[in-house]
């Protein structure tokens, strides 16, 4: 072995950590695969590896009879008293067979091995570092689109970003830069797999985590998140100190803090509405902007009944009744909402 391939191992081994021994053996697997596959001479070898110097030896071993019928794997007891006297019958032979041109086809094998095992030891450690970025909101920087992915550029490696995880108003283009969130992480033969998302709701909560710092620091809790990518968002939030505000901690002063989220989800809009305990104030909370006159509560069934004026009704349902969808992914409630004319003559309301 040149020297080239010395210093790989001794770099695999101190900055990649893998043990000295699982090289060796490596190394000693490709040498002998390269020796079968060229060579035919002798049945039973093994390749004895001097990591000190880069040399190599392919042993052959016999076992020593009185007639030899195998010359393969055979040698008779009086050949073999011509290098030890003390050989018996049944004893292992020992014999260097390194052929002369072994030498280039050895070295070609082990580069091989070596490189192998170089790229495994990156994809492990490529597949380690994002396994920890599951769940995290990543920058990364667009690098091509087809037509089943956008492809984007996170540090060393290429996530993917599939058209069921894309946000139907955004455009995307290369050299763009653009925040994700990685959704999954697989291993496989080429390396690490990374599946990202701008769809998903964690993603709405990672960027008020950065965006907040009273949500960071634990101050300010997010309770839910109702997602209608692109569109339109509810989250909830509950600070359990009661001189926290919750939401103004979320908005910021003059907005900011939610309009640099807004402008990040290429203007989607945020609903921020506070959490609580009591499901009546919590779906009132959920509906806004509307108003709410009364909200009449099931508990056996997991459901409500909201009463609002009428001329707030149609902004309670909302467009295409994602308002009032959105209340009830937030809540976990279901909401059926009434007019206070309607409420009234179903004798629902007095």
């Amino acid at each position: 072995m040149n020297q080239e391939l010395l210093n790989a191992i001794e770099y695999l081994e101190k900055e990649k950590s893998i043990p000295r021994e699982v090289l060796v053996e490596t190394i000693e697997a490709a040498l002998l695969t390269a020796y079968k596959k060229n060579y035919s001479q002798h049945r039973n070898v093994t390749v004895d590896l001097n990591m000190e110097n880069g040399t190599y030896r392919v042993i052959s071993r016999k076992d020593v009879v009185e007639e030899v019928e195998d010359s393969t794997a055979e040698i008779d007891l009086e050949t073999a008293r011509t290098v030890n006297p003390a050989y018996e019958i049944g004893d292992p032979f020992d014999e260097d067979v390194t052929p002369q041109d072994f030498n280039r086809v050895g070295a070609q094998a082990a580069k091989q091995a070596v490189m192998q095992r170089l790229r495994d030891a990156e994809r492990g450690i490529l597949y380690n570092e994002f396994i920890d970025k599951e769940d995290e909101v990543m920058t990364g920087l667009i690098d091509r689109v087809d037509h089943r992915f956008v492809h984007i550029q996170l540090g060393r490696t290429d996530a993917v970003l599939s058209e069921s995880e894309r946000m139907p108003n955004e455009v995307y283009r290369p050299n763009d830069r653009i925040k994700v969130y990685v959704n999954k992480v697989e291993q496989t033969t080429k390396g690490p797999q990374i599946f990202v998302s701008r769809t998903h709701p964690n993603l709405l909560k990672r960027l008020f985590e950065k965006e907040v710092p009273e949500i960071y620091d634990g101050t300010v809790e997010i309770t839910s998140v109702a997602r209608e990518a692109g569109e339109r968002s509810k989250i909830s939030v509950y600070a359990k100190n009661p001189d926290v505000d919750a939401v103004g901690s979320c908005v910021g002063a003059r907005g900011a803090r939610v309009e640099a989220i807004v402008n990040e989800l290429s203007g989607e809009k945020i609903d921020i509405v506070l959490w609580n305990d009591d499901p009546k104030i919590f779906v009132k909370n959920a509906l806004s902007p509307s108003q709410v006159v009364d909200v009449v509560v099931d508990a056996d069934n997991q459901s409500t009944m909201v009463i609002v004026p009428d001329n707030q009704l149609s902004l309670a349902i909302g467009k295409r009744g994602q308002n009032a969808r959105l209340a009830a992914k937030l809540t976990g409630w279901k909401i059926d909402i009434k007019s206070e004319s309607d409420a009234r003559e179903e004798g629902v309301l007095e």
